[in-house]
């Protein structure tokens, strides 16, 4: 949510931000906000003049009974003035949600380097990472791999859960907790505090991150419970500082998680086949970090090396897509995908994406910090995939498959699953 300072002072600025993101329809949005917070203000001004002219009768209230004098017509106005202010608050404190709800609408301001695109399809490539390897045979896709050696089911999950779900079994499933301890050890590693969080949260959280429509696209609600399951951890853990006011010294505040992370995918993309690329259920080491304004792109550019370092360890060739305005979620001012390079569909695939929310999402949740001049200012919030489990364990079944049908485990890894070097036939 931008500053309503910025609609004060710079429309202009805010309406050619929106025209970047090719989001036209939110142009009236701009002069809407601007004519109620002038409403608004105009309101406030009123109820402060009537507290000082409540104040003013009461002193002449006081006077004319010192010196015995008739004070009916003071009191009668005395009382008048308390109905008029709550009515004047009540229009106020309309017009502010009224206010609040259309601020979420607008997008937040992104950053000057944040190329002008449509969509997706215009994302440049920053770099890559790694060769891909080639291939002396004919290579498989990660579900044909993963039910070959009989250590994934798909088909079973689907009548049990439906689309979405998988088994994981044997050896692939201590691969994936594998992948599980070598993201938290490298996290931890990197300085960040490992955290646990709750898998369910409060509405109030999360409209503070996503958009009504979001919410409904990708979050499961418990029934007749003001609790929905988390799409990621990033959610509870930024949510840990919801209203709170940090010391200087606590910043920057780095955090890790791992949880499981649940999304109903009903938008664009849908579930519209078996494996592990998209998912209902999925697990993921996130990390947050909250920062003074001034260090955010430094932070930024730190969280990007973490995740590019996790895959150059994997040996699984990635590429950086800088993500443009048009791709850019309304609440982010820079963000990036990683990409791992597909074999099977010859081409590279999301597999995390960094996102800097600069102040944005800090406003929604009314996290702060106090400064050298002991003046409180809205931290800046970024967040990180550093390893998607199943996404990660597709790139190396199709990446590390050999020609038996076995595949190779990562160098990296193979001291969390006990030495095995290769998974063969279950």
């Amino acid at each position: 949510m931008i500053d309503i300072k910025l609609i004060r002072e710079n429309p202009a600025l805010v309406k050619e931000n929106i025209k970047k993101k090719f989001q036209k329809e939110k142009l009236p949005l701009v002069e809407k906000i601007k004519n109620k917070d002038a409403e608004w203000r105009k309101l406030k001004l009123e109820v402060d003049s009537l507290r000082h002219d409540r104040n003013k009768i009461s002193q002449e209230i006081a006077q004319a009974k010192k010196q015995n004098k008739d004070a009916k017509d003071l009191l009668k106005k005395a009382k008048q003035i308390p109905k008029k202010i709550e009515e004047i608050e009540s229009r106020t404190k309309k017009l502010k949600e009224e206010i609040d709800e259309d601020l979420k609408k607008i997008p937040n301001i992104i950053h000057n380097s944040v190329p002008v695109g449509k969509d997706e399809t215009e994302n440049p490539e920053l770099k890559k990472i790694g060769k891909p390897k080639k291939f002396s045979f004919p290579v498989k896709n990660h579900i044909e791999l993963a039910e070959s050696l009989g250590v994934a089911d798909f088909d079973t999950s689907a009548k049990t859960s439906g689309r979405g779900f998988y088994y994981l079994i044997g050896d692939l499933a201590l691969l994936n907790q594998a992948l599980i301890r070598f993201g938290i050890d490298t996290m931890v590693k990197k300085g960040y505090t490992y955290v646990e969080t709750p898998l369910l949260i409060r509405e109030k959280i999360l409209t503070s991150v996503y958009s009504a429509e979001e919410i409904n696209e990708m979050s499961y609600k418990l029934q007749d419970e003001d609790l929905y399951l988390i799409a990621t951890s990033e959610h509870p853990l930024i949510g840990m500082f919801i209203d709170k006011t940090l010391d200087k010294k606590q910043l920057p505040t780095k955090l890790a998680s791992y949880s499981m992370c649940f999304r109903k995918e009903v938008g664009s993309h849908g579930i519209n086949e078996k494996g592990l690329f998209r998912t209902h259920q999925f697990n993921k080491v996130e990390m947050v970090v909250l920062c003074r304004p001034e260090d955010s792109y430094k932070i930024y550019k730190e969280m990007l090396s973490i995740a590019v370092d996790i895959y150059k360890k994997l040996k699984i060739p990635i590429r950086i897509l800088e993500c443009c305005s048009g791709d850019l979620a309304d609440l982010k001012a820079k963000s990036c995908d990683l990409e791992f390079y597909s074999p099977v569909e010859k081409k590279y695939k999301e597999v995390g994406s960094l996102t800097n929310m600069e102040e944005a999402q800090a406003r929604r949740l009314n996290i702060k910090f106090t400064d050298e001049k002991n003046q409180r200012k809205f931290v800046h919030t970024l967040n990180n995939t550093a390893i998607a489990t199943s996404r990660a364990l597709r790139a190396i079944l199709e990446n590390y498959q050999n020609k038996d049908g076995s595949v190779t485990i990562p160098t990296v890894l193979q001291k969390y699953i006990g030495g095995k070097k290769i998974i063969k036939k279950n």
